[in-house]
């Protein structure tokens, strides 16, 4: 069973994620529905914080606004 699930988890991982470390300057861009319309949004911030968990990865952005 183990085995099948690490199988499908290696299936769907991206191999094209650029590497970045805490301290780098990310661009996220995320689609937001409003109603029946959708757009794309960016957010920009500095790296916090990275978990590598294969499928399950996540990283943490600090927004910077006006200098603070």
């Amino acid at each position: 069973m183990s085995n099948i699930i690490k199988q499908i988890e290696q299936e769907q991982l991206k191999q094209n994620v650029p590497s970045f470390r805490p301290g780098d300057t990310l661009e996220v861009k995320v689609w937001v529905v409003e109603g029946s319309k959708r757009r794309l949004q960016a957010f920009e911030g500095v790296v916090i914080a990275i978990r590598n968990r294969g499928l399950h990865s996540a990283f943490t952005l600090r927004k910077v606004s006006n200098g603070v």
